[in-house]
């Protein structure tokens, strides 16, 4: 090595580490014998070996070589308990996602520079995705001492995803530190976080709305809102969020989140403009530009859904999304080609799927079923992790357009290629139910309950297939009743619950289960059943009402139509 070039090194290394090494005296030569020595001159170094390593550390680095650098520093870090050296140890263990290094690294860190309120925040945050959170809490309470307040929701959020006797725990912890510090808003907030994530959205308004923000903190805020709008209060949200808006009329964040609840509260056209609004202020924001294009859709402004959608195209943004919706506009003024061409545009990735899905629709559609088999084929090739949905993709859009025996094919080819998947065993169990070929439809779905016991989806089909096609009650009670036990606010679930319950004779039961199911799921094939029901039990009126209901959800529903035939002689009300 170029002896200079490694003195430069090492003296940028030992300036840029700031090094709080221990302090050796190093005596100055005499100049002359007859002189008294001059005054020690004290100097902060490291022993030869670290900065050896150190400096090899560097080099690493700069040629790539960051696992050699990341080892050398975690060595030394760990030999010199340096502060400095740790936290750059930790600050490249954290960049190349090395997570057991990072915590080691900023625990070390924290623990010899215990003044330092960043180094405090990085070990707590390491614990917390250790899942230590009371030793993250430890931590986290030194930078609340330290500073006067600190953001504790990381805490909560990087607990989402843990077991729930590890939330209880991190629960415990905040409720310690709130008897603490009762009025800190950062420590109520993430509370609130866990007590949301804990299924417990009531408790989580209530100690919101108990705690209020004392600084104008919008987080607190916008989570009271999506918790008024889980618990169908979302109304109530509106008001709030505007005068959040008018206390803080520049954050993006808040409009947003007003712009949105509009749409989830059917206000479109307010919506709308408010998003035209948001875009005016943020000509750059290609999130918002796609949101108001998805609401000019939604009120069928194509030519201003059109207009943003190829905007998005032109800046490169939303590109796959952009062109799935311009296809969905131009089937909308019913141009096929030009929709296909819009499709056949859209790469792989979240749009891949359901452009396909259009693409074969459009072309079986139109007696084309030789050439969207091709299509299929050929993406399959192209895109082999794809391979199952696009085979599902192909049936589906046979059966659809009564073309089973074709779909049954394409399935054979498909379990033939992937005999273990049980989605496309599932697809021609009901693919074999429309046929009426029950025994098919049985041993496929015999066969994923063998594999999956606690397949809720199959032991409900094949239960409701039994109670509604045959006289084997008994068989199909024992299938619902194990699903409703797995999945108990499943409405298919209680919509078999209530059809078995009626074809044993259990009126009163069968009105019940299918009063939940439709009030949780108001499908065309549930109000079918409702209505059924609610005739045998003498309320005429009601079930045609239940019907009427029915045909808003799916106006061509075959099972309606056949439920009015076969009870009212006619297929109309």
């Amino acid at each position: 090595m170029n002896k200079s070039y490694a003195l430069l090194l090492a003296l940028a290394l030992l300036q840029g580490c700031q090094s709080l090494a221990p302090k050796t005296d190093v005596q100055t030569p005499a100049a002359d014998a007859g002189k008294s020595a001059e005054k020690p001159v004290v100097y902060g170094s490291f022993k030869q070996d670290t900065l050896y390593s150190l400096l090899v550390a560097e080099l690493a680095g700069q040629r790539n070589r960051f696992d050699i650098a990341l080892a050398n520093y975690v060595d030394q870090a760990e030999k010199t308990q340096d502060p400095a050296v740790s936290e750059r140890a930790y600050r490249i263990a954290e960049y190349l996602g090395a997570d057991e290094p990072a915590l080691d690294t900023a625990l070390i860190w924290a623990r010899n520079d215990p003044q330092n309120l960043d180094a405090q925040r990085a070990a707590a945050i390491q614990l917390a995705r250790a899942g230590r959170y009371d030793d993250s809490m430890t931590y986290m309470e030194k930078v609340l001492q330290g500073q006067g307040d600190t953001h504790f929701d990381f805490l909560a959020l990087s607990a989402a995803e843990t077991d729930q006797h590890t939330r209880d725990g991190l629960m415990q912890s905040f409720d310690r530190l709130l008897v603490k510090y009762p009025d800190n808003g950062q420590l109520v907030f993430g509370k609130a976080l866990l007590l949301n994530q804990d299924d417990k959205p009531q408790q989580a308004l209530d100690l919101l709305e108990t705690h209020p923000p004392q600084n104008g903190e919008i987080a607190p805020m916008l989570l009271r809102a999506r918790l008024l709008q889980a618990l169908d209060r979302g109304p109530e949200a509106l008001p709030l969020l505007r005068r959040a808006i008018r206390d803080n009329p520049e954050d993006k964040r808040l409009r947003l989140t007003y712009a949105r609840t509009l749409v989830e509260q059917d206000r479109i056209n307010d919506a709308k403009a408010e998003f035209e609004s948001l875009l005016q202020q943020y000509p750059e924001d290609d999130e918002i530009r796609y949101s108001l294009a998805l609401v000019c859709l939604e009120t069928k402004h194509w030519d201003e859904a059109e207009g943003y959608l190829q905007e998005l195209v032109e800046r490169d943004a939303n590109v796959d999304a952009a062109h799935l919706n311009l296809g969905r506009i131009r089937e909308e003024r019913s141009q096929p080609a030009a929709a296909l061409r819009e499709y056949a545009l859209v790469g792989p990735g979240p749009d891949y799927l359901p452009a396909q899905l259009r693409q074969a629709d459009i072309l079986i559609a139109n007696g084309r079923s030789a050439e969207a088999s091709k299509l299929l084929g050929e993406a399959r090739e192209a895109q082999p992790d794809y391979a199952i949905q696009l085979y599902l993709i192909e049936a589906e859009s046979l059966g659809n357009n009564g073309k089973e025996a074709q779909a049954s094919q394409v399935l054979e080819q498909a379990i033939k290629r992937y005999p273990d998947d049980l989605n496309l065993l599932y697809t021609r169990a009901m693919l074999a139910e429309k046929r009426n070929d029950l025994a098919q439809m049985e041993k496929d779905l015999r066969t994923i309950i063998a594999r999956e016991p606690e397949n809720a989806m199959a032991l409900n089909a094949l239960g409701y297939t039994l109670a509604d096609r045959t006289t084997r009650y008994g068989e199909a009670k024992a299938l619902i009743d194990k699903a409703h036990q797995l999945t108990p606010d499943d409405p298919a679930v209680l919509d078999s619950l209530g059809w078995i319950a009626y074809r044993t004779g259990n009126l009163e039961e069968a009105e019940r289960q299918l009063r939940l199911a439709f009030e949780r799921f108001p499908d065309h094939e549930v109000a079918a059943h409702l209505g059924e029901v609610l005739w045998a039990n003498g309320k005429r009126r009601e079930a045609r009402q239940v019907w009427a209901k029915g045909f808003e959800a799916q106006a061509d529903s075959p099972i309606l139509r056949k439920t009015l035939l076969r009870l009212t002689g006619s297929e109309s009300l």
